[in-house]
């Protein structure tokens, strides 16, 4: 499915309709050869095309929608939506009260205009960044159907639902990589937002300190909107900065020690095309620093440093220095000797106490 500005553009123009881009959606996910069956887990067809009718009668009438007004999405299988269990990838959850509401960002994806197609599937709890559910099925990644590769999880069905044109935007949590990684395995764009920037309530958690909820899209730029519909902030536009003066550092040693060969060689592609566009490449201990803004003396000096702070990291790992006792350690240590010494008084006293029997 076209990007989100594009599919707004062409609604503006009378090029498409909202039902015709949900019809598309649901035939994509409906597909017994396609990736739909293990992609959602629920689809809301009649209430979809219900919903994109709306959208197209409000904009013939010339009445002003949300910014997402008539595009498809979909929601992972963690979120409430109302009058029916959240099951969370679960089986042991499907008789579980059915939710009272929707949660908050389902409900602020539809005041935005945007039509819910459907929940997606994830690892089960989203307990894993593999993307696996043994209940439900898993996914294929688009990239190489035919052996099978997995999708990268815990926001597996999200990403497959985007990358095979059944929903524009997938809405996925994020707790140590569950939009991150899949949005990498399936050639999409993942963003984390931070804990406390999108509403929580009616999400089934995994951890409560760190999950966090964020869209998955073809581009940077659909991630901004959907994250504005999200955190309830305003837009803002999508500036493309230039590559020259940029700088990157490249992990050396600690990504690429154990990496799979074909990834190795992507990676290296990768890393190839960003030092021509991007300017030299510095050779540090261990980091590889791509930039156009050091001096020759400047990359000598980084260098040199890179070196002694390796070296001196090195030898404290080989020799640790003994740690020196602090008043907390010398505190305890007292009381362990004075509990030894009430236990052998108590001990004493028991066997007087035996003695006069």
């Amino acid at each position: 499915m076209e990007p989100v500005a594009t599919l707004l553009a062409r609604l503006a123009k009378g090029e498409t309709s909202s039902e015709a881009l949900v019809r598309a959606a649901l035939a994509r996910i409906e597909d017994r050869t396609g990736e739909g069956a293990t992609t959602f887990t629920r689809v809301y067809a009649e209430r979809a095309l219900e919903e994109a009718r709306r959208a197209d009668a409000a904009r013939r009438r010339g009445a002003p929608g949300g910014p997402l007004a008539g595009v498809p999405v979909s929601v992972k299988d963690l979120f409430d939506v109302a009058g029916e269990p959240t099951v969370a990838g679960s089986v042991i959850l499907r008789d579980a009260p059915p939710a009272e509401r929707d949660a908050e960002v389902v409900a602020g994806l539809r005041a935005a205009g945007a039509i819910v197609v459907g929940k997606t599937n994830m690892t089960e709890f989203a307990f894993s960044g593999l993307g696996l559910n043994p209940h439900y099925g898993t996914p294929r990644s688009p990239w190489d159907r035919a052996t099978g590769r997995i999708p990268g999880g815990s926001s597996s069905g999200a990403a497959v639902s985007v990358t095979d044109g059944m929903a524009a935007v997938g809405l996925g949590t994020d707790t140590g990589g569950s939009v991150r990684i899949p949005a990498a395995f399936c050639g999409l764009v993942g963003f984390k937002p931070t804990a406390r920037r999108v509403s929580r309530a009616g999400a089934f958690p995994l951890s409560t300190t760190l999950d966090s909820i964020g869209p998955l899209a073809p581009t940077v730029a659909c991630c901004a909107a959907a994250d504005a519909v999200l955190s309830d902030e305003p837009t803002h536009p999508v500036r493309v900065l230039p590559a020259r003066g940029l700088r990157f550092a490249v992990p050396r040693r600690y990504v690429w020690s154990e990496v799979d060969a074909d990834v190795g060689r992507a990676l290296e592609g990768a890393r190839a095309r960003l030092a021509r566009a991007v300017a030299n490449r510095l050779d540090a201990d261990g980091l590889w620093l791509l930039t156009s803004q050091l001096t020759r003396d400047q990359g000598r000096n980084l260098e040199d440093a890179t070196a002694k702070v390796a070296a001196v990291i090195a030898q404290a790992l080989v020799a640790p220095r003994p740690r020196r006792p602090t008043r907390a350690t010398k505190a305890s240590k007292e009381r362990r000797m004075q509990a030894k010494r009430l236990k052998g008084s108590v001990k004493q006293q028991r066997g007087r106490v035996r003695g006069d029997d």
